[in-house]
């Protein structure tokens, strides 16, 4: 199983996969999942690993300056 990390830049969903430092792009969470899932596999076909770390999230605040 693999990571995604989705957020919005401009009217754009930016994906990125962490264990594999992949991203890509798309104008919908979907297709952003997609082309992020196109663009892993591609590069894991160069560049397999064998291993990989397991990312976790957490939050944290900030104070307003």
């Amino acid at each position: 199983m693999w990571t995604a990390v989705i957020h919005e830049e401009d009217g754009i969903f930016v994906a990125d996969c962490p264990e594999a430092g992949t991203a890509s792009q798309g104008h919908s969470v979907e297709e952003a999942l997609q082309n992020l899932k196109e663009a892993t596999q591609l590069y894991l076909e160069e560049f397999p690993q064998s291993v990989r770390s397991h990312p976790f999230v957490t939050t944290f605040e900030m104070a307003h300056a």
